[in-house]
């Protein structure tokens, strides 16, 4: 594609697409962590689409599962059978809480779900309000945007919606001064993705289930981002042996394709019923063959512990490089979750990085985030700290 071609793509997006998003390269191919603009030049992505190609770029088995059932089945509608969304189901419950699954498209979707299930639950009782933490992310609908700690997302679509209440991270006190006889359930990330990569203690976890199980309330983790192989474990939760009531999913449950879900433990199965909740796309037979090729992919070839490795090893070496940096405040993350705390201008350095062909993404305020895809290679993971350690180096020494 030459430059007439991007400058009329430009062009219609400047008339025809609502301006939401700051724009600026055109990407026309990928394949495993290489992104191709329209002038073929190569990009070492890591941010994986923010978290959702995980496994690379048109990965085969994916792409392959995609094609042959397009040509059989793109869509019915819940109203009938798919025989693809129970496998899906069973193979997500197996892997996880042990529990029943919704389908939805995105991760918005899967945590309004869970938050009207929660409220559904405690209907009857009056109960509807959800503690949340501070600098979480949960969506950008409504409800979502409620729940969600960070004010700035919020700025402009007042008044939220009632019933969310926000506390500090890793606070049991101030979560349990924070509950009242209208709370019905707790919801937080076991990693705070757009907070910062910031991890939730241990401790914490088990105080929250523990005061969740005296007190019947409803614990929702959110894993839209932390969740599917992100951290080493299937799931983020599984680090700490913390089990919660209902756990969300999206980004790379289909590596790309739109699929979404949360699911919920038997003491939940049974609170919506026909006609309380609802996706016309949810589940759809295309979306459940990717996401089935995703986790056949997790099997076929040991991601998990890919992932592990290459983390622990790529934490390591951006330590050892800038361990006596000024500007370099904590290095953090788990698996290929990773966040490097900066004291200064995050977006010069992604745009210094970006000058450098690779793709990382910012977190909070002053936090760069790396979310490579999980099978990177050795040399990329090398390539991708090279880089970054320069760029750092550089504007340290400004």
């Amino acid at each position: 594609m030459n430059n007439n071609n991007k400058e009329k793509i430009v062009e219609m997006y400047d008339n025809y697409v609502l301006k939401t998003y700051s724009q600026n390269l055109l990407f026309t191919k990928g394949k495993g962590a290489i992104l191709t603009d329209s002038e073929g030049i190569e990009y070492l992505d890591f941010s994986s689409g923010i978290g959702v190609c995980s496994l690379g770029h048109c990965n085969e088995t994916v792409t392959v599962a995609i094609q042959k059932q397009a040509e059989k089945l793109v869509h019915t509608s819940n109203l009938f059978y798919n025989e693809l969304q129970p496998k899906l189901a069973k193979v997500i419950s197996e892997n996880s809480i042990g529990g029943k699954v919704f389908f939805a498209n995105s991760g918005a979707e899967a945590n309004e779900g869970a938050i009207k299930l929660a409220r559904k639950y405690g209907s009857d009782k009056g109960k509807y309000e959800i503690i949340c933490m501070e600098e979480a992310f949960h969506g950008r609908t409504l409800a979502t945007l409620a729940a969600t700690g960070r004010k700035k997302y919020r700025k402009g679509f007042a008044p939220d919606l009632e019933g969310f209440i926000h506390v500090p991270f890793n606070d049991i006190d101030a979560v349990k001064k924070a509950c009242s006889d209208r709370t019905i359930a707790i919801m937080l990330e076991p990693i705070q993705g757009e907070g910062g990569i910031r991890i939730a203690d241990y401790a914490f976890l088990k105080a929250v289930r523990d005061f969740c199980d005296k007190n019947d309330l409803i614990l929702i983790f959110d894993e839209v981002q932390s969740g599917m192989g992100r951290t080493g474990e299937l799931f983020a939760y599984q680090h700490s042996g913390v089990v919660p009531d209902i756990i969300s999913m999206a980004k790379a449950l289909g590596n790309g394709f739109p699929i979404a879900a949360f699911e919920v433990n038997k003491k939940l199965e049974n609170v919506l019923t026909p006609g309380t909740h609802a996706s016309t796309f949810g589940g759809m037979p295309l979306g459940c063959a990717a996401a089935l090729a995703v986790f056949e992919e997790f099997d076929k070839k040991e991601i998990l512990n890919m992932c592990t490795e290459t983390g622990v090893y790529l934490k390591k070496e951006l330590q050892q490089k800038l361990q006596n940096n000024s500007i370099v405040k904590e290095i953090r993350g788990i698996g290929l979750m990773i966040g490097i705390e900066i004291d200064g201008n995050i977006q010069e350095i992604i745009k210094k990085v970006l000058e450098k062909n690779l793709i990382i993404l910012p977190s909070g305020e002053n936090v760069l985030r790396l979310l490579p895809p999980l099978n990177i290679t050795k040399e990329e993971a090398d390539k991708a700290v090279n880089i970054i350690c320069n760029v750092i180096e550089n504007l340290e020494k400004k």
